[in-house]
């Protein structure tokens, strides 16, 4: 089964690189019939083989590798609590989910889903936070004409999504580590 995904993978980027078979063999200094076996998914190919092909698709080695997916929980975990770094600066709370989610949705079990889901929830947190504490203070300052007032709202407004999103990044280790389906609200699906 690994052989004809990895198979297909070469020759969906040869496609798309427009070239032949032919044109591969030429290019990568293998044989027509090295190509077609392993496009064929009767060989896989290591070492040598595997860089001439990465360097004449102009693709890295990964790239062509067919690297089993993983289950790690931990990393998965480390991806929901990654999220409490919005407490230090609400912009971190997408920074660092979004690093490890990159590096791992296509290796790890869940961790695709789980980063999206938490990645559209803290965006959508972040752009709440920022939008809601601008139009509060432009709304305050229009209508009291006082900045004192206009500063109250805002603490209000910030002490509310804060522990929104506290018990949500809570709730969803809890869900998680239940083997539950993480779930987040209010969420814009921007990730999909």
């Amino acid at each position: 089964m690994k052989n004809i995904e990895q198979a297909q993978k070469i020759k969906q980027i040869r496609n798309r690189k427009g070239m032949s078979q032919e044109g591969l063999a030429q290019a990568s200094q293998l044989s027509l019939r090295t190509i077609q076996r392993i496009e064929n998914g009767e060989t896989t190919p290591h070492g040598d083989s595997l860089q001439k092909l990465a360097l004449a698709l102009e693709v890295s080695p990964d790239e062509l590798i067919d690297w089993q997916i993983q289950e790690d929980k931990s990393k998965v975990s480390m991806l929901l609590l990654s999220q409490f770094s919005f407490l230090a600066f609400p912009v971190l709370g997408i920074i660092i989910p979004l690093v490890i989610w990159i590096l791992n949705r296509h290796k790890i079990k869940g961790l695709d889903s789980v980063g999206k889901a938490t990645l559209n929830f803290q965006i959508t947190w972040s752009l709440l936070l920022f939008g809601l504490n601008l139009l509060a203070l432009i709304t305050t300052l229009l209508v009291f004409k006082t900045f004192s007032n206009a500063l109250t709202a805002s603490a209000i407004i910030t002490s509310v999504l804060y522990l929104l999103n506290l018990v949500m990044v809570i709730k969803n280790l809890v869900s998680y580590s239940k083997q539950e389906k993480v779930a987040y609200w209010p969420t814009l699906h921007l990730l999909k």
